[in-house]
């Protein structure tokens, strides 16, 4: 029986990041690890945005920066400047391709194609079932999100951040590059929250993104459609789908870190680390992997990594008002917008806001439905 020191399910970025952190980190050297994924080669199936000050670590393989974004809704409207801040963006290729490439270098980390049907903790070891062979690992990483942990309970509301987007090519020079469409609520909100998010990348390039914060999803050609009438809004008639994307993301407050154990970890999507108020995720897997590494040359329960935080109960708040109020979305962020600063907002949904900027978002936002909402949670 082979056992692995560590074993990783999932090739994402949060799986793929936690290896590639391992191979650069001399303490890994003399540990066994184990990649498990369906799917080596994801290709471009995602693009991930994040906003950071000044230089950063992926800051080789960005596609596009911006140093203002727009903001539109009925009520509000504006064009933002945010620096220090900048808004960034990843393709899923290129960051896949690039730490693969570091990943490979190291002897000590192996990669299966299967299947994965099932894990088991045993008192010193975790046993992986998969379509091909059973695997054992003193740890386990688990990044397989499994929606029907949420979607059994009702304690916590579970929203999707549901999209399709297009990336479109103009003839003409029609784009300003230099302002990135952050959320666009002029779109008809037809009773949910509903936004179009637009990148571009130059002139003649850009991504259009359809999103909702909703429960349910739509079908394809109604996100399609929409993106269709926000173009011709636009007077952009003559394009090419040059390609497409989609995705649904969970916005959720559920305790996902009562399902870690001493030899279990779940990250990325499957461990809470997505932003449950904003649906947001690269960044806390920047920030989680980086202080997972750390954890693991001191402490070996796995069930001591996740910390509580007072944002946890702010995303509570947040998503309990989406949940009960959803069509109230698009006046939620438009007074956010207008009374705190960007760079308020953008410490507050980074979790690095001090209670002061806490309480200046808290007053910024529409109170009758958070008061309510409050003391439901409090009560």
């Amino acid at each position: 029986m082979v056992k692995y020191d560590y074993i990783i399910l999932g090739a994402g970025a949060s799986g793929l990041m936690l290896a590639y952190r391992m191979a650069t980190d001399p303490f890994f050297d003399d540990k066994t690890i184990l990649i498990i994924d369906k799917a080596k080669s994801k290709g471009n199936d995602r693009t991930w945005c994040f906003w950071e000050q000044g230089l950063g670590e992926w800051d080789n393989l960005l596609a596009k920066t911006w140093q203002k974004i727009y903001f539109g809704s009925k009520s509000y409207s504006k064009e933002i400047e945010i620096l220090p801040y900048q808004y960034k963006m990843i393709t899923s290729e290129n960051f896949y391709n690039s730490l693969w490439v570091v990943i490979h270098k190291k002897a000590n980390i192996t990669f299966r194609q299967d299947t994965v049907i099932n894990f088991i903790e045993h008192k010193h070891k975790v046993e992986v079932v998969t379509n091909s062979g059973v695997y054992f690992g003193s740890k386990l990483f688990n990044s397989l999100y499994k929606s029907k942990l949420c979607d059994s309970q009702n304690k916590y509301p579970v929203l999707q951040q549901h999209f399709v987007g297009w990336f479109v090519k103009t003839k003409e020079s029609v784009f300003d590059d230099s302002v990135a469409t952050f959320m666009d609520f002029t779109v008809p909100q037809k009773g949910n929250t509903r936004f179009m998010y637009m990148l571009p990348l130059d002139k003649t390039t850009a991504l259009f993104e359809y999103t909702l914060f909703s429960e349910e999803l739509l079908e394809l050609e109604d996100y399609e459609n929409a993106i269709v009438d926000y173009l011709k809004q636009k007077n952009i008639s003559d394009f090419d789908i040059i390609e497409k994307e989609k995705g649904v993301i969970p916005m959720t407050s559920f305790k996902f870190s009562q399902l870690n154990s001493k030899h279990i970890l779940n990250i990325g999507t499957a461990g809470g680390w997505t932003k449950a108020s904003t649906g947001y995720t690269f960044r806390n897997i920047t920030k989680k992997t980086k202080y997972l590494i750390e954890f693991l040359k001191y402490k070996k329960d796995l069930s001591q990594f996740h910390e509580k935080s007072k944002f946890w109960f702010y995303d509570l708040i947040f998503l309990d008002v989406l949940a009960n109020y959803n069509n109230e979305g698009a006046a939620l962020f438009s007074s956010m917008f207008n009374k705190a600063d960007i760079k308020t907002i953008f410490k507050f949904l980074d979790e690095e806001s001090t209670l002061y900027e806490d309480l200046k978002i808290i007053l910024s936002v529409p109170p009758k439905r958070f008061i309510q909402s409050f003391f439901k949670r409090l009560f």
